[in-house]
Formats: structure tokens, sequence, C-alpha cells
């Protein structure tokens, strides 16, 4: 058994169990990533939903954690955001490099952002709240990703549009649905433009061409002929040959649409044409379209032709 206070080292990666030490109960609350030391007393975790997308390079993680006291001191490969969405602390003291960034209360809304490498020396009391992980690999390559980079860790922020983006995720893995690599690529790229705009460094945008006609045609074509299964945006900018980040501003500048909505879109038509046209089940369609179920195909239907 390890002597209280040691420190517990692991290697970069998904967290492993800790040992039971004697004094504190058993901690199943860890980061998933990265490695580092956490103690806490009367501690318990209870995961909701996790999920994964781009070999890891995006990672999603909803539980809900109680404990009388935690600390914590950890460092990551990936950047991590994390959304307080119900309950809280009735103390909670964030430090990094001996200086200290908050030191108050965790409540409903309150938004983190830890860039990836970074250290953060965390305490908490009286825990009881349910908590939005996602984790970004740092050369994932997306639209406004890049922004992350150069910010420093942000404590006890509020922003209604990434709490809303990371609730609709949780919800929508609820349901039983593992959204699509290029919706929560966007989502992903949406939340990093929030997160670098609360730090007040916003650059200005560039404006960006159309795509041309040939370029469109291509990837509409690799749509058309990958409809049934997960396309994500660094498919489809690979196949326009353009970066990540240019392809979509120029995909949306041209159709309207970002990448995302438009294969969404794309299979709703298609599925219009099939229940119209055809006697297939709604089960069959779903399938072919590349929902992953019957109820996400319906949910997504009503959604857009209700």
């Amino acid at each position: 058994m390890r002597r209280a206070g040691q420190r517990t080292t692991l290697k970069p990666g998904l967290a492993t169990a800790p040992r039971v030490n004697r004094r504190d109960t058993a901690m199943s609350f860890r980061p998933l990533l990265g490695d580092g030391r956490v103690r806490s007393q009367e501690e318990k975790s209870e995961p909701q939903q996790t999920a994964s997308w781009v070999g890891s390079s995006i990672v999603f993680d909803n539980r809900r954690w109680a404990c009388r006291e935690a600390e914590l001191r950890w460092t990551a490969p990936h950047h991590l955001i994390v959304l307080t969405e119900e309950g809280g602390t009735s103390h909670t003291s964030i430090r990094h490099e001996a200086r200290s960034l908050y030191d108050g209360m965790d409540r409903p809304g309150a938004l983190t952002f830890v860039p990836a490498g970074a250290e953060r020396q965390g305490f908490y009391r009286d825990v009881n709240l349910s908590y939005s992980a996602l984790w970004i690999d740092p050369d994932i390559g997306l639209p406004e990703c890049e922004r992350l980079r150069d910010l420093p860790i942000l404590v006890n922020k509020k922003d209604a549009v990434v709490a809303t983006l990371l609730s609709s995720l949780r919800d929508e893995m609820a349901l039983g649905h593992k959204p699509d690599t290029a919706y929560v690529e966007h989502l992903v790229a949406l939340v990093s433009l929030r997160v670098a705009t609360l730090n007040r460094e916003q650059r200005p945008s560039l404006r960006h061409g159309c795509l041309s006609r040939r370029v469109l045609g291509r990837v509409r074509e690799y749509i058309d002929a990958h409809m049934n299964s997960d396309i994500s945006l660094s498919e489809l900018a690979a196949v326009a040959d353009m970066a990540v980040d240019s392809f979509a501003r120029r995909f949306k500048a041209t159709t309207g649409l970002a990448p995302y909505a438009y294969v969404i879109e794309e299979r709703v038509r298609r599925a219009e044409m099939l229940l119209r046209e055809t006697g297939l089940s709604i089960g069959t369609i779903a399938f072919r379209l590349g929902f992953s179920s019957q109820s996400h195909f319906t949910t997504t239907f009503r959604r857009l032709r209700a």
C-alpha cells in the first residue's frame, strides 16, 4: 500500500484504476486522459455517457461526482473543457504554477478550460454535481481549435452557447445515439471559438471564397457514395485537397450550410425519396442512410421537416 501523499504516476493516455487507501474511499473519479495525483474522501462517481471520435482525438465524458473533499494535481496531452451542469461545491480552489486562479464555489453553468500540457492543481469540498468534459487533441487540425493553444487556464467562466452545445451532445447520447463524426467536429470547432472569445482574444476573421464547381462536384459525389457511413470533416477536406479549416469555411460560403449540416440534409432528402418511391421500412432506410438507429432517424427527420 502506498503511503499517504505519495505521488501516483500514470502512463499518458487513459487513466488507470487507483489503489484502495484505508483512510479514503477507493477513488473512481479520475480524468480520462493524462497523469498525476488524485486524493479524495467519501467519493462516489457514476459515469453516464462516454464516447470518442477520430481515434480518440475527441473524447466526451459525462458523469455525476460526489465527495466530501478531493485534491487533484493533473496534466493531460489534450485540451480540456468542463461544464458543470447541475449541483456544485461549497468550496473550489484552482492553482497553476503556484498562482491562485480561482477561489470560490462551483455552480451550474461554470465553465473551465485547461490547455494541453498545463498542470492544474485543484481542491474541492462538499462536491455533489454532474458535469460534461470535452477532451480535444491539440493536433486535430479543426477550424478554430488552433486558438486554444495560446489560451491560459480559464476557471468559472460562463457561456450559454457552450453550455447548450455540450448539453445537446449529452442529451443525444443519453437517447442512445452516437452523433456522426462530422457533426461532433463542427461542434468542437464552435466550442473552441466560444472558449477563445471568453479570453477576449478575438482575432479578425478572414473572408474565404467559394469552392470551384469541380471541387464541389467531387465532394458531393463522395457524400453520395458514402451516405451510409460515418463521414468526417477531414475526409471531405481530403477529397477537396484542402486544409480542414479552409474547406469548412469555403464549403459553407458555397452551399450556405456547414459540411455536417449538408450531409444530414442530404440524408433526409434521400430518405424522403425512398419513403415516396419504395416500400422499404423506416428501419431499413435509416440503416442505408447511416443513421445510428431508427429512432435517431425519426428524431432528425422530424427536427428538419416538422
